[in-house]
């Protein structure tokens, strides 16, 4: 991305000489993008490999997103490492293994710039030397003991599993060892033949088929700490040693027990070269020296760190709120003085990185600077402002700045958007070049390129604005450095407590799990309660005679009798009922496949401006959804077609940009949801969409008055409203439309059958898009079987990270930990607790452990008006806690 203008100003000249002959220094006056562009521009002329430490994760975040715009490749984030200070059952694991990816790309120097937050630099690590060793590599034709793989991949924390489904587990049948390198994307199969390696095979863990060959395969660690037989015995006996000592200086008895019994378990497990939940809280005792991350980055690395004040503010904080969290748990005999050593401490940091040339980037003219520096310098620029789409103030700006001979630079992500961007500025009567002239002739250029902000450098008469400045830009899509794992699926839905439907015997009550020796054979069964005392066991091997049962919240089924002819009746009643049903749909569907739709026209301009001024960047797969479904418009085949995808992934856009298309043609679209709450928050996102096109939006819920309801159903008959949304009102008798074009029906699992097909009935010609993350059985089969189309997001939208899990038992003290730190950057938290009896005193619990914070609650057998009102308020951010049963499934 050639921007530059640099080599006008002569302080940029100096600080280029500075950085060449190797001087750390300081530049201050730079807001965000500006010093992510004076890295890219000027820094990044003078070395290969750079190591950039942010103010704090936020500012990690967005360094990482422009730098990775300018760069386009070598950058990489290394996300901080969360302090698990209490025993956790299980956690996910994709922050870690991003972690390891990033530790081996410093050490082989496979990188342009490493983001880190400050605090990593405070983290202990393992030895770089030693973390070299854990490596393993597979080649064709070597040699290689299976039992020496085995047991290496357990040393570098891998699980060994019946079969691969995830990253970090290994198989093993035979000569064949299947492993999930962290790194990878699939699981490769390695094959043996008595000890040489034959085959390298990448396979797909759903159908365990090979999709590719290689020749060779390396293995990444799966732990950043690894607990091994050689190095156990080391581990424990510090331990050990730290045991007796603080023993000795407890002066509460009980406490100091609890201590002891704690903490010999996990000695136990330390000598066995054991993995264990609360593994973390031991890391101090791994190696007899700390060890720092600059251990791993080459000393010819430069380093900047920005905002020095700041920095040192977030690293004081760090350290108090780890030792506030240790103090807690050391008072409950749960935890060793060592952990408090977890961090080097802050004043150490400047002894740390002195061998690294440093270049201090900062906001204010600071005073404070980590090391000695040559020389400080103040770039006078400002921050421009976003004109959110109001050209006509940028067009005076850009006259005034052209006036007083500056020249400004217009950063656009694609050639067509440039071309575009370059017809609106002409036809404003603004020179537009592709290229800076000879000599400082005032002008726009419109270069390739993007960055979050634009600024204002009047030294040199310089200005930089991007697409968002201008009003029609996104915010461009940054690839993840790991994509989401696959869901496995596993029968673990199933709780005790749950009511469960038996093929043959009917609704029962699901009791848990009982071993029983039948003929002589121990074997494991479902225990399933009926009415009147009767019991059914299910072997495990069977679970598919059973499935959970859906209802709604709130409701308790009738449990069926064993025997008897009961059950037998109700299927049959219900066959009958689906039969005539099925009939029905069958006619309705003929009837729409033997009628002519009507053929929408192919994209106006208008239909590109609206999608341009979408403020994000789509993914491929929103883009292919899209045109699938404009496919579908533009032909006389009534559109029927399932639009499916994950919550968050951009459904909701997709449909709007079909929503416009069929407005352009002058038809009207009806938006169906199944909620007053979702009814409203659609209706405040397609107002804002639509905002600058004529296009009338209202809507139908229970949230207008009665006059409202009918002067929306007056217009809509009028044509007068374009698009409404609506719940259920929608079905209401007295609603017709003028001209009826398409139907959205969103979360259409929500809504029964007889709701969908009444309004096809009504309008068979209609063309039908129909949106959900879960579709119920019925439609997605149609949608196999090929009677519905369907077109599928998977692709997460761009910045979505890692989403960290954990499994442990209830503690009090775990709970009080979360909450506050959530409270503390503000956040909301959802507490699920999924019993209507006793959330309100549940709620009220909380509020008595936070009385900072605000609690309210919901379940199911609230009347619709009042849970309506609680979401909303917790929406709008009244409420900081909301105790909720899996109401909180329902959009």
């Amino acid at each position: 991305m050639n921007i530059d203008r640099w080599n006008e100003w002569d302080d940029i000249k100096r600080i280029q000489a500075d950085i060449n002959k190797g001087n750390s220094i300081a530049i201050n006056g730079l807001s965000d993008s500006q010093r992510h562009h004076l890295v890219y521009s000027v820094i990044s002329k003078t070395w290969e490999k750079a190591v950039y430490v942010a103010a704090n994760d936020l500012q990690a975040r967005k360094a990482y997103r422009n730098l990775h715009r300018l760069f386009k490749e070598g950058v990489f984030y290394f996300s901080p490492r969360e302090k698990m200070l209490y025993d956790v059952e299980a956690k996910s694991n994709e922050q870690a293994y991003q972690r390891i990816e990033c530790l081996n790309r410093l050490i082989s120097g496979d990188y342009t710039v490493i983001v880190f937050s400050c605090e990593s630099l405070l983290d202990l690590y393992t030895p770089a030397e030693e973390f070299q060793k854990n490596f393993l590599s597979f080649r064709m034709g070597e040699c290689m003991e299976p039992e020496l793989v085995i047991s290496k991949l357990t040393d570098m924390g891998y699980v060994r599993e019946q079969q691969v489904e995830g990253r970090g587990q290994f198989a093993v049948r035979g000569g064949i060892i299947d492993i999930f390198p962290i790194q990878l994307q699939k699981p490769v199969r390695i094959e043996l033949f008595d000890v040489e390696v034959v085959s390298i095979r990448v396979f797909e863990p759903d159908s365990q088929r090979s999709v590719a060959r290689l020749e060779r395969a390396d293995i990444y660690p799966a732990r950043e700490f690894l607990i091994t037989k050689e190095n156990a015995k080391g581990i424990s006996e510090r331990v050990k040693r730290e045991l007796k000592g603080v023993m000795g200086s407890i002066q509460d008895k009980s406490l100091a027990e609890s201590l002891k019994t704690k903490l010999s378990e996990y000695i136990d497990k330390l000598e066995n070269a054991e993995y264990f939940p609360g593994i973390d809280k031991f890391i101090p005792y791994f190696y007899k020296k700390a060890h720092d991350i600059f251990e791993y980055i080459n000393p010819q690395a430069v380093v900047l760190v920005e905002d020095i004040s700041r920095l040192k503010q977030r690293l004081s904080n760090v350290i108090e709120e780890h030792n506030r969290q240790c103090e807690i748990f050391f008072e409950k005999g749960m935890l060793f003085p060592g952990s408090f050593t977890m961090y080097f401490e802050p004043e150490e940091l400047p002894l740390r990185i002195k061998k690294h040339q440093v270049i201090h980037l900062n906001s204010l003219d600071e005073s404070e600077t980590l090391t000695r520096v040559k020389s400080k310098y103040s770039i006078r620029g400002q921050n421009l402002e976003s004109y959110h789409g109001q050209f006509p103030r940028m067009k005076k700006d850009v006259s005034e700045w052209i006036d007083k001979g500056f020249i400004v630079t217009v950063l656009s992500a694609s050639e067509q958007r440039q071309a575009g961007l370059k017809k609106l500025f002409e036809d404003n009567g603004i020179r537009v070049l592709s290229d800076y002239p000879e000599g400082d002739i005032p002008c726009v250029v419109i270069k390739q390129g993007t960055l979050e902000e634009g600024f204002i450098y009047p030294g040199i008469k310089w200005v930089v604005a991007c697409e968002s400045d201008v009003g029609e830009g996104k915010k461009r899509k940054v690839s993840p450095q790991f994509k989401e794992s696959r869901k496995i699926d596993v029968f673990t839905d199933l709780k005790v407590g749950d009511y469960v439907v038996h093929q043959t015997h009917g609704i029962g009550l699901y009791v848990g799990i009982e071993s029983l020796v039948v003929e002589g054979i121990k074997k494991e069964y479902l225990k399933i309660e009926y009415r009147d005392g009767g019991i059914l066991y299910i072997p495990t091997t069977q679970v598919d005679l059973i499935q959970k049962y859906i209802g709604i919240e709130g409701k308790t089924p009738k449990i069926s009798k064993m025997g008897g002819t009961e059950w037998a009746k109700e299927k049959k009643k219900v066959k009958e009922s689906l039969k005539q049903l099925a009939m029905e749909l069958i006619r309705l569907e003929a009837e729409r496949n033997s009628r002519k739709g009507f053929e929408f026209s192919p994209d106006k301009v208008w239909q590109k401006q609206f999608e341009e001024m979408f403020e994000w960047e789509e993914t491929n797969d929103q883009l292919r959804c899209t045109e699938e479904i404009k496919r579908d418009m533009e032909s006389p085949k009534i559109m029927d077609r399932l639009l499916c995808g994950d919550v968050g992934y951009g459904k909701t856009e997709v449909a709007l940009r079909a929503v416009f298309k069929a407005v352009m043609d002058g038809k009207q679209v009806a938006f169906l949801v199944p909620t007053t709450v979702l009814a409203s928050q659609h209706f405040e996102t397609f107002k804002k969409r639509f905002g600058q096109f004529p296009v009338t939006v209202d809507m139908l819920s229970r949230f207008r008055t009665d006059s409202e309801q009918r002067r929306i159903i007056r217009e809509l008959k009028t044509g007068r409203i374009d698009v409404i949304i609506g719940t259920h009102k929608l079905f209401n008798k007295e609603v017709r439309f003028k001209d009826l074009g398409l139907l959205v029906i969103d979360e259409e699992q929500r809504f029964g059958v007889e709701h969908k097909e009444k309004i096809k009935s009504l309008y068979p010609e209609v063309d039908i898009l129909t949106l959900s993350a879960t579709p119920i059985p019925r439609t997605l089969h149609m949608s196999l079987t090929g009677i519905r189309d369907i077109s599928t997001i998977e692709e997460p939208p761009e910045h979505r990270y890692p989403v960290q899990n954990y499994v442990l038992e209830y503690r009090e003290d775990v709970i009080e930990d979360a909450v506050i730190r959530e409270l503390a950057r503000e956040g909301q938290i959802f507490y699920l607790f999924n019993r209507v009896r006793g959330i309100q005193a549940k709620a009220s619990r909380l509020q008595e452990m936070f009385p900072q914070a605000k609690v309210g609650y919901a379940h199911g057998q609230m009347s619709e008006r009042q849970l309506e009102k609680i979401i909303l308020a917790f929406i709008n951010r009244e409420f900081d806690i909301l105790v909720c049963t899996t109401i909180i499934e329902s959009g």
